[in-house]
């Protein structure tokens, strides 16, 4: 007997399995972006500290999490359409039985 936990339909699974999916893609985007903020914390020690180096991080910095925040969001709505797609094929299967 399955436990109040454990999804028991096929539509409950799938919905359990996508939004694991969708939460894995979120933490990987976390990750991502740390991992960008670490990248610009080294072009910072890099960087001499010379007059218009802050100004040149900045823009490094800014252009580059602006980047990473794009690939995520693409990355995201990417995933979201697929799972969209393959739950409108489930159903389009089921309706036809």
């Amino acid at each position: 007997m399955a436990s109040e936990h454990e999804p028991t339909t096929a539509a409950e699974r799938a919905t359990e399995l996508s939004e694991d999916v969708i939460q894995a893609l979120e933490d990987s985007g976390r990750a991502a972006i740390k991992a960008v903020r670490g990248f610009l914390t080294s072009v910072e020690d890099a960087l001499p500290q010379v007059e218009g180096a802050r100004k040149v991080e900045k823009q490094l910095t800014d252009s580059a999490l602006e980047m990473a925040e794009q690939l995520v969001q693409t990355q995201s709505e990417f995933l979201r359409k697929v799972l969209n797609s393959a739950g409108k094929s489930r159903t389009s299967a089921a309706d036809k039985k």
